[in-house]
């Protein structure tokens, strides 16, 4: 059942399960209690008292976050969130994984909740690239030793590929590029480092870019693609 919710774009399978927790997935008129609930079709389902539609055809965006949008449905303490920041109109999407509140760049947005989680998956190994600007010292030969992987205050970071881009002086930009995109990785490992984040972009996440967005713009990919992107995931 969690599949059929998380397929119709009601929420990711974690958060169905929170959901059935709650008591707000119900069958027939009867509380759903368990996620492990057995069903063909979403018929009879309804969350919140709402009936649930069957999922339609699966659609992914490409989306640039600007700087100072939480990637949330609502924040508590009144920040903007990137539902503030999308145009109207679109269908319900879903962020893949998320970027910090600071961070700007390629957030991927999906209908499908089963897409969402094969996205985040870290054993998928989609990789994500990214740019920051950072201030300090730092060598090459440091940022190589990131493919061997980190581990700071207990957390272990998998391999990095990170280099230098060309320049002078201590404020750089530094390309890196990572499967698992943990909490705050980028932020954390250069930081670790020494270096001070003072702008950092997601460029990419697999095959899909940036290029060609402005902050705030949102583009649907097309479906050619996505169904080249999704039979590499398998």
């Amino acid at each position: 059942m969690a599949k059929l919710l998380a397929r119709a774009g009601i929420a990711s399978r974690r958060e169905i399960e929170r959901m059935i927790a709650e008591g707000r997935i119900a069958l027939d008129g009867e509380t759903i209690t368990t996620p492990a609930t057995l069903l063909k079709d979403v018929a009879g389902l309804t969350v919140d008292g709402r009936p649930v539609r069957p999922a339609k055809a699966t659609r992914l965006y490409r989306f640039y976050k600007p700087q100072r949008a939480l990637t949330a449905e609502f924040d508590p303490k009144g920040r903007p969130t990137i539902y503030d920041v999308l145009p109207k109109g679109l269908p319900r999407l879903m962020p893949v994984g998320r970027l910090d509140f600071m961070t700007e760049g390629l957030l991927l947005l999906t209908n499908d909740g089963e897409l969402k989680r094969l996205l985040e998956l870290p054993k998928t190994g989609v990789v994500r690239s990214y740019r920051a600007r950072a201030f300090g010292d730092v060598t090459q030969a440091q940022l190589e030793d990131l493919s061997e992987g980190i581990t700071i205050e207990g957390v272990r970071y998998g391999s990095i590929d990170a280099n230098l881009e060309r320049g002078s002086g201590r404020n750089r930009w530094i390309e890196m590029s990572l499967t698992e995109g943990k909490n705050r990785e980028v932020r954390r490992v250069l930081e670790h480092l020494g270096m001070q984040v003072s702008r950092l972009i997601r460029t990419s996440y697999g095959p899909l870019s940036l290029e060609g967005l402005a902050p705030g713009q949102i583009e649907e990919v097309d479906a050619g693609e996505l169904a080249n992107f999704r039979s590499s995931l398998k």
